[in-house]
């Protein structure tokens, strides 16, 4: 492994878990590496890519190590790529003032780490995590109509039958889909999905209006692929948890991964994936 100076070390962990410090949603690694070559002069030796893993710099692969290696000590949390701070990171920021005092103790932690894993692990992680990156901007970037298209394929696959769609001109409205149990339409409740394809998470007030749709017999769902405030994730909870379901794009995509072998023909056209082995470690 490239080196990078202990002290020099203990700035970047320090840098990173500041940058987290007001994000309870968190980050990825790619937004804090972001964050750390904006706000620290990259030595020549940092910027040059890794022995290891030439297709990352130094100081990415080495930062991101050291992120694994903190979150083993509880300091931090990762969920879908995501970096939070936990309460005893944050207590850990404060009681370690300085640089030095910071690393001093990070660097105990990350050579234990470091004794314990191999860099395969290192590598595969932040590959997932770039692969993610890779998939979820693919998603963004699709129209309505065509994300709306890929909702309808995955319905499918879970066994929905679609019997009413909005036209392929419809960008804005109330109701995108609606889904039944049963291709006639019969059985009860119907499914009635709205699809918000943006950048703005739903707040407390767009869940409100989203139930304003729904008839007596019906659920409601939505689906945003830029997620939603933790006030309206609370709202559905805490009141409507039996009338009204959400989805964000992390949570369509697991569900696309897990139906994958019974996706309608054409949907991994739509979609197209390909699985990457890695060798399996333990963590």
């Amino acid at each position: 492994m490239d080196a990078i100076p202990d002290l020099r070390m203990g700035e970047f962990l320090r840098l990173a878990m500041q940058f987290l410090w007001d994000k309870p949603q968190g980050a990825s690694s790619r937004e804090i590496l972001a964050y750390l070559s904006r706000n620290v002069k990259l030595t020549e030796a940092e910027n040059r890519p890794s022995s290891s893993s030439p297709s990352f710099l130094n100081y990415e692969v080495l930062v991101e190590a050291a992120l694994i290696a903190v979150a083993k000590a509880g300091w931090l949390t990762r969920e879908r790529f995501k970096w939070c701070l936990t309460t005893e990171g944050r207590l850990a920021f404060q009681d370690f003032a300085s640089t030095q005092e910071f690393y001093t103790e990070s660097q105990k932690i990350f050579a234990q780490f470091q004794a314990n894993h191999s860099m395969a692990l290192m590598v595969s992680e932040e590959a997932e995590e770039k692969s993610w990156d890779q998939i979820r901007n693919y998603l963004l970037g699709l129209s309505h109509h065509e994300f709306r298209q890929l909702v309808k394929d995955l319905l499918g696959a879970m066994s929905y039958h679609v019997i009413w769609s909005a036209p392929p001109e419809k960008e804005r409205g109330s109701v995108d889909i609606i889904a039944c149990a049963d291709p006639l339409g019969m059985r009860q409740p119907r499914l009635v999905i709205q699809i918000k394809h943006g950048v703005q998470p739903i707040s407390e007030e767009g869940m409100e209006a989203a139930l304003t749709v729904l008839g007596t017999k019906d659920v409601g769902m939505v689906i945003s692929t830029a997620g939603f405030t933790a006030e309206a994730k609370e709202l559905v909870r805490l009141q409507y948890a039996s009338d009204m379901a959400i989805m964000d794009i992390e949570k369509f995509f697991d569900l696309w991964v897990e139906h994958y072998d019974k996706l309608p023909r054409g949907a991994n056209q739509r979609l197209p994936l390909r699985t990457v082995f890695f060798l399996a470690e333990s963590q």
